[in-house]
Formats: structure tokens, C-alpha cells, sequence
């Protein structure tokens, strides 16, 4: 599986630098993040570890969660090359992140 936690604003920089990359930005104490885990984890199977998904704790890391202007939890940003391509606010369901990504392949 190609889920990645980001353990520093650093980190998360580097991740996202090269490709595609969707990163979700959320806590462990906010349900709907919870609920969106499951989802993350079939779209990884389903893309077969292809694009990295990258987990943010806003916890952790409110500096990443702010540059990326984080208001809501959870949101979804599919970066490519570094660059912000999309920003989904809330839950969604696994084939809306799909197409987002199939978008900008």
C-alpha cells in the first residue's frame, strides 16, 4: 500500500514535488476523516500503489495544513509537480477522487 504519513512540512514538500499526488488533509478525532480512510484505501488498491496518497494530521502539521489553506476537515488536494491541480472540501465518494486523478494523469 502506498499510503505515506508526512511527518514534517519537509516531508510533505518533497512528496508531493514530482507526479501526481492526491494528499489528505485531516485528525483522527474528525469522523467524516475516519470514514474517508476505507475510501483512501480501496482508491490505492484500485490504482495499484500508482500515485501516492499522502496523510496529513492537521494536528501535527497545522503549518502544512495552513500553506495549503486548509479550512475544513477533511480536504483532498491532488497536487502535480508540486502544484495544487484540485481541492475537494468534505466527504466525497471514491469515484469523484478517481476522476479527479484520472484528470490530471
Amino acid at each position: 500500500m502506498t499510503m505515506i504519513n508526512a511527518e514534517s512540512n519537509a516531508d510533505l514538500k518533497s512528496m508531493v514535488k514530482k507526479g501526481l499526488t492526491l494528499v489528505d488533509y485531516g485528525a483522527p478525532w474528525c469522523p467524516p476523516c475516519r470514514t474517508l480512510l476505507p475510501i483512501l484505501k480501496e482508491l490505492d488498491r484500485d490504482l495499484k500503489g500508482q500515485i501516492p496518497i499522502v496523510k496529513v494530521n492537521c494536528d501535527d502539521l497545522p503549518d502544512a495544513a495552513s500553506e495549503a489553506g486548509v479550512m475544513s476537515m477533511p480536504t483532498v488536494i491532488v497536487y502535480k509537480n508540486g502544484e495544487p491541480m484540485e481541492k475537494l472540501v468534505g466527504l466525497r465518494p471514491k469515484n469523484v477522487y478517481r476522476q479527479v486523478l484520472d484528470k490530471h494523469r
